[in-house]
């Protein structure tokens, strides 16, 4: 893998908080009085976080987020940068976004976020994010996406993958927008997309994860639908997909556009092979008081020929070609 396509694991990232801790307490507590980010390897602070993602520039580095609410953001054209909170859950990225996009614009080599809150990002078309990504590798854990139109949104890039890991994503989307909907995470044709241990709930319009991805792996996530409004698939591959989709935990609730099928494949065209996606080991069921017939794999691709073990409540067809 060359240096452009390198990208931290959530294990390398908890070795760069680990180096944060490590710094002698007279720089980290000297920066925490005066700034709210800081470079980790040079302890310089900066008051403005497109100023600390300029002093890294074409290098790599980390920035430490301070506790607080934050109405900024930042454009990282460069480089390979880590955005981490001091202390998880802390640091506050609130209502602003940068190029009318979102609160981080990343089209460096890659970028780790961990530890951060984003929150109302919302923007004109109707795609106000977090995060939008428009190359390169990353890394999100231990995050919270709410209240916003998209959590993260993201270009493509088949040379790149994006990990998301123990992260939350609550009443996002929306179909509001001339241009069709948005949605909790949208990915672009990237190379390999891994979502794991992490929490949909409460959508607000579109899916919870839409995808174009060659290759994906969902694993081990909720996606709580129960409180859910207007909202479609809980997982849509529209381009078709190989990969895995297991041992997830699913509810549907009453409030749906679109509730035919909790999980969609190449319902918009077979840019990629379906015949080596496995969906076993999840928990699919209807919300209590929901009353209706659906179904939990809905296959336009003609190439998965059904589904492994899945535990499915009332109501629910395992597979469907359509």
């Amino acid at each position: 893998m060359t240096s452009t396509q390198r990208s931290f694991s959530p294990r390398v990232m908890i070795a760069l908080v680990a180096a944060l801790v490590a710094l002698p307490s007279a720089t980290l507590t000297a920066q925490d009085r005066e700034a709210a980010f800081t470079v980790v390897a040079t302890g310089q602070g900066f008051d403005r976080l497109q100023e600390a993602v300029n002093a890294i520039g074409d290098g790599e580095g980390a920035i430490a987020i301070a506790p607080g609410r934050y109405s900024q953001c930042a454009v990282q054209e460069r480089g390979q940068i880590s955005y981490l909170a001091s202390e998880p859950g802390s640091a506050v990225f609130d209502t602003v976004t940068c190029e009318g996009k979102a609160a981080l614009v990343l089209r460096g080599r890659g970028a780790e976020v961990s530890g951060l809150i984003f929150q109302n990002m919302r923007v004109p078309d109707f795609n106000g994010a977090g995060i939008r990504l428009e190359k390169g590798n990353l890394t999100v854990a231990d995050s919270w996406f709410r209240d916003s139109q998209q959590g993260i949104l993201t270009a493509g890039d088949m040379a790149s993958q994006i990990v998301v890991d123990r992260s939350t994503f609550s009443r996002l989307g929306t179909c509001e927008g001339a241009g069709g909907c948005a949605h909790s995470i949208y990915t672009g044709s990237y190379g390999h997309v891994r979502i794991t241990r992490s929490r949909f709930e409460q959508g607000a319009g579109g899916h919870y994860v839409k995808s174009r991805a060659a290759q994906v792996d969902i694993a081990s996530c909720s996606f709580d639908d129960a409180g859910g409004r207007n909202t479609n698939y809980m997982i849509d591959l529209p381009a078709g997909a190989s990969g895995q989709i297991s041992n997830n935990w699913f509810v549907q609730g009453q409030s749906k556009e679109n509730y035919s099928a909790f999980i969609a494949v190449a319902a918009e065209d077979r840019e990629h092979s379906s015949a080596g996606l496995t969906v076993v080991g999840n928990d699919a069921r209807l919300a209590p008081g929901v009353d209706r017939n659906t179904v939990f794999v809905a296959d336009w691709s003609g190439e998965m020929s059904g589904i492994g073990d899945n535990a499915l409540g009332r109501g629910l067809k395992p597979f469907e070609e359509r």
